[in-house]
């Protein structure tokens, strides 16, 4: 009788061992996801945790989609010479942006919204996509054009009747700051480009520098 008694009482107890890992398991797993992708969008997840109210669940949940839908996305390479384009157009906006700061702020958002397509994201007319692919590779300076948009937007639609609008000066030029350290990132050269490129005969060429020179927007 005791044997049996032995016996019942292994067997409860393996019972209660295996549900409590299958319980935990999940738990585990969500807890793991939930790290890396904490890791891999730095402020990006804090930003998606504030935007859901302060649900992690739901906002990794909308992380995780995104990760899924485009973590495949692999950047289209630039030739030198569009490049080269890319960088005089940022310039020459920077110092636009002294004597017309609004419409400088504007043209720097159709900028990056035309560089990030033919850096093989979504296209520019796609916005909200465009941002959610660029933040899977991109996370930590997503938010500078999701900014510039959003002032350039705020800008358009805050104009009364007496010409005034609720965006500063310096909210403008705060935005373009942010906004530029998403272009540098998406203009400088990677890996593919160079792959891209054929070798080169040795010889004296110019070299350009790919940091945007200008005024401090």
């Amino acid at each position: 009788m005791s044997t049996v008694l032995i016996v019942v009482a292994l067997v409860v107890l393996f019972v209660a061992v295996v549900g409590v890992v299958l319980y935990a398991r999940p738990g585990q797993a969500g807890g793991r996801r939930g790290r890396g992708l904490k890791r891999r969008f730095g402020p990006e997840y804090e930003r998606t945790v504030a935007h859901h109210g302060g649900d992690t669940k739901a906002a990794e949940r909308e992380l995780a989609e995104r990760v899924e839908r485009y973590g495949s996305v692999r950047p289209r390479p630039l030739s030198p010479e569009v490049r080269e384009q890319y960088v005089a157009r940022w310039a020459g906006l920077q110092e636009q942006f002294v004597d017309a700061p609004r419409q400088a702020v504007a043209e720097a958002d159709r900028l990056l919204a035309a560089l990030a397509q033919d850096r093989g994201f979504p296209a520019a007319t796609a916005h909200e996509e465009q941002v959610a692919a660029l933040s899977v590779h991109h996370a930590h300076h997503v938010d500078g054009y999701r900014r510039v948009h959003h002032t350039v937007q705020v800008d358009a639609e805050g104009t009364g009747a007496d010409g005034t609008t609720g965006v500063t000066t310096e909210e403008l030029r705060a935005a373009m700051v942010d906004a530029r350290n998403l272009f540098e990132e998406l203009v400088a050269e990677h890996d593919e480009d160079r792959a891209r490129q054929a070798p080169r005969p040795s010889g004296g060429g110019r070299t350009h520098s790919l940091k945007p020179k200008g005024s401090g927007a």
